[in-house]
């Protein structure tokens, strides 16, 4: 008998272990000694699936390794694709004046909008990926203040994408939505995601113009069309302070809006929401707080007969369940360039989005070139690609490569950047890390449990 390396956590009744294939274990307090001892029984349950997991093997170590390298591959697949997400950033204005808002939140970006001429090199740049199939994301600023480019954008990519096989999604408040462009979605299959951030009174309190009237009601209204017209919206919300006390509530919203699922998103300490974070932050642990309520009455919901998903541990469920995602925050190295690019309204390139939303603050080190003078060739074989690459490495960062969640998590370098002041973790367990560990802990006390009930909830969430 031989044993495969693995991560592991303790916890109240005994220990979780991981390997790099994402594979998982429970084990009781004395399988696991056994297990580090190298004393554990062949005829044990513990050892059975010990060795099915890959945790054990008794071939030869050139055997053993193949066959978890096929496993550890599945897992890493996107390492072998080109850039397949590239963000269209087409206008940094917009109508609202949301509190927390990380895309325009300098004076002197909030006007530029993106021309046809910087358009079309772009999308020519994004066309050189040899990655078969792309997708094609409009943000802002409010992308809707720039629909004509939006348009051509689509247009001119569809003309001339060549073997590409092309997404595209918008990513809007919805407020300025028009008969011609629901038409013009429709005709074009373009997915639309929105941000709802709860019942009508908090989303107005987050989400509001610069008058400080709500937003709500547009929003709406525009969701509404969209149904009648027989398009398909998902929608995200971000978590404030003022979120915090009512997460059933939020739930309840969504469910009577018609979404049969919901994002939620914690803050991210950048741009406005940085700057007043002692107004609408708080710690991971009240954040952690929110989120298990709200999960709870999900799952409730579910076990009433309401099909409805927290998306980002539907997410995180398909990982741990073995199969492929490539969701560019949850990639080890992560998606910066070699996943993703930005195109910014001006004509600069960033390595994701994140990147170009720290430019809203002045910091430009994750820029990779311009429309103008560069190629997709020369961005990603860039310094600055290769060193977002090298530091979002999870598996050689220190508190990273020993932890229990690796195979499930990803890494940041712009935000430890933004916070940290240097692209690897300097704080080990910090903001955004207790957060995903949180829930995790959450998914897996689930998994641990194997109430059959919650446990088909959850596989109907990844199928």
């Amino acid at each position: 008998m031989k044993r495969n390396y693995f991560n592991f956590k303790k916890d109240n009744d005994g220990y979780l272990i991981t390997n790099d294939a994402g594979d998982y274990c429970f084990l009781a307090d004395e399988d696991f000694y056994a297990l580090i001892q190298n004393r554990i029984k062949p005829d044990s349950p513990a050892y059975k699936e010990l060795k099915k997991k890959g945790f054990l093997y008794d071939e030869s170590d050139l055997e053993f390794a193949t066959d978890q390298a096929d496993g550890i591959l599945w897992n890493k697949g996107y390492l072998a694709a080109a850039t397949s997400l590239h963000i269209f950033v087409v206008t940094t204005e917009c109508n609202l004046n949301c509190l927390y808002c990380q895309a325009n939140s300098r004076p002197d970006g909030s006007d530029i909008f993106m021309s046809r001429e910087i358009a079309k090199k772009a999308v020519d740049i994004a066309l050189q990926s040899p990655e078969y199939e792309l997708s094609f994301e409009f943000q802002g600023g409010e992308p809707l203040l720039n629909f004509p480019v939006i348009r051509f954008i689509v247009e001119y990519a569809e003309e001339n994408k060549g073997r590409h096989s092309i997404s595209f999604s918008l990513v809007s408040n919805l407020i300025l939505l028009t008969d011609e462009m629901i038409e013009f979605i429709k005709e074009h299959n373009v997915s639309v995601s929105t941000s709802i951030d709860g019942y009508k009174e908090l989303h107005d309190k987050n989400r509001h113009y610069s008058d400080g009237s709500g937003s709500f009601n547009n929003v709406k209204e525009s969701l509404t069309r969209l149904e009648e017209a027989g398009v398909r919206v998902g929608a995200i919300e971000t978590t404030t302070r003022f979120s915090l006390e009512q997460p059933e509530r939020i739930v309840d919203e969504y469910i009577s809006l018609g979404f049969d699922g919901i994002f939620l998103r914690p803050l991210t300490p950048l741009g406005r929401a940085g700057k007043a974070w002692k107004e609408i932050g708080y710690t991971p642990e009240e954040y952690i707080e929110f989120y298990n309520r709200a999960f709870e009455m999900v799952i409730k919901k579910n076990r009433e007969g309401q099909f409805f998903k927290e998306n980002y541990a539907s997410i995180l469920l398909k990982k741990i369940m073995g199969q492929y995602v490539n969701y560019m925050e949850l990639r080890s190295p992560c998606g910066g360039g070699i996943g993703q690019l930005a195109y910014y309204a001006d004509g600069n390139i960033y390595t994701c989005d994140e990147g170009r939303m720290l430019s809203e603050v002045g910091v430009d080190d994750f820029c990779v070139g311009n429309v103008f003078e560069s190629t997709y060739r020369k961005i990603v074989s860039g310094s600055v690609c290769q060193a977002v690459c090298a530091s979002g490495i999870l598996e050689s960062t220190p508190g990273c490569c020993d932890c229990v969640y690796l195979p499930y998590c990803g890494a940041c370098p712009v935000v430890n950047y933004a916070l940290y002041g240097d692209v690897m973790v300097k704080e080990p367990d910090g903001y955004k890390c207790r957060i995903n560990k949180g829930i995790l802990d959450i998914i897996f006390e689930k998994i641990k449990k194997q109430d059959s009930e919650t446990m088909e909830i959850f596989r109907k969430w990844v199928n």
